[in-house]
């Protein structure tokens, strides 16, 4: 199993995840709701610290949960965990292996609050110290760099946050989440050709707002990962206080921006960053107006509903990322320096 066939697998994982565990998802919702949780308390590393971004904004704004990210060396390293009462104390991980990961839903358990485990293995340390345990069920992932992993821990997140508001017609969205995907696949040739260019680029800034704030941490992650540039992701907003500063003529820029409530501003930006800053821009979009200013378009389909749009628009920027690796002539199975489990404290 090869990066590339993990990333074509996908469609069908996710399809096979809300099949398998929608059901123990609104058991797990249901629980929740009997219990006084009036807060998430969320652990992660890396990749799944970015999916843990967008139940940041999902479970904010559908469920009405503010969600804090936790610092687990609170837990590990200084002794100093805070009180998680009334907090579900939620733990995000691929293997389930990272000891602070693990501390964090430990101490929440120890403290009396609910905890839920979301990941890959439901027979790793991380799932036997959680009351409540989503299988993301993405099957082996051999290549270093997450991509399946990383779409199932999202669709989860979208399950669960279904199954607490109880709304039908979110329900039917999620049914399609992986037809979406699967048109989302068929740009892969074009983004083949059209990585040719950038296989020179060095730097780069990676732009996304709300539900995708998440999706530029993980393209930029990813792009670190593969093909060894310098990404750095910002929130559209966040960028215009001072780091704007940085572009000039031909600087890359890319952008996720599908259609919904942050398009307006995202345009407003991004059509000043080409007009006034000339530069270099690449986006990952539904909406034609935004297509229109970017050198690199790569059309997401149209009828993609923004709350979850994260679960499709990461999906070019994965082929992206693994075809700029090879036109750099870069390992993309085995990165050097990196493992496939990490475990930090």
């Amino acid at each position: 199993m090869s990066l590339r066939s993990e990333i074509f697998e996908q469609p069908l994982v996710l399809a096979r995840l809300l099949e398998d565990q929608m059901e123990g998802v609104q058991e797990i919702a249901q629980a929740i709701c009997a219990r006084e949780v009036e807060f998430v308390f969320l652990a992660a590393r890396g990749t799944s610290n970015n999916a843990g971004l967008y139940a940041k904004y999902l479970w904010g704004s559908f469920n009405r949960l503010p969600t804090a990210l936790a610092a687990p060396s609170l837990f590990t390293i200084y002794g100093r965990p805070p009180v998680l009462r009334n907090a579900l104390v939620v733990g995000i991980s691929q293997s389930g292996q990272s000891p602070d990961i693990v501390s964090v839903v430990a101490e929440g358990s120890r403290q009396g609050t609910p905890t839920l485990a979301i990941t890959n293995d439901p027979g790793s340390p991380l799932a036997q110290a959680a009351e409540f345990v989503i299988d993301t069920g993405a099957g082996t992932e051999e290549a270093v760099a997450a991509t399946k992993t990383y779409t199932t821990q999202l669709l989860a997140i979208a399950m669960l946050s279904v199954a607490l508001s109880g709304e039908s017609d979110r329900l039917a969205a999620l049914q399609r989440v992986s037809v979406l995907v699967e048109q989302a696949l068929a740009l892969d040739a074009l983004i083949e050709r059209v990585t040719e260019r950038y296989r020179y680029m060095e730097h780069c800034v990676v732009l996304g707002r709300g539900y995708n704030y998440a999706t530029a941490f993980e393209w930029s992650l990813k792009l670190k990962e593969l093909a060894r540039v310098v990404a750095t992701p910002y929130s559209s907003a966040d960028f215009q206080h001072g780091p704007v500063a940085i572009v000039s003529e031909g600087f890359p820029v890319l952008a996720v921006v599908p259609g919904g409530a942050v398009i307006d501003a995202m345009l407003t930006l991004l059509s000043s960053l080409v007009s006034e800053h000339q530069v270099e821009l690449l986006v990952i979009s539904n909406e034609e107006e935004v297509l229109s200013l970017a050198r690199t378009p790569l059309r997401l389909p149209a009828d993609l509903p923004e709350w979850l749009s994260p679960l499709v628009s990461i999906v070019p920027a994965q082929l992206f990322s693994y075809h700029l690796a090879r036109a750099k002539g870069y390992e993309t199975e085995t990165p050097p320096g990196l493992s496939k489990v990490t475990r930090t404290w």
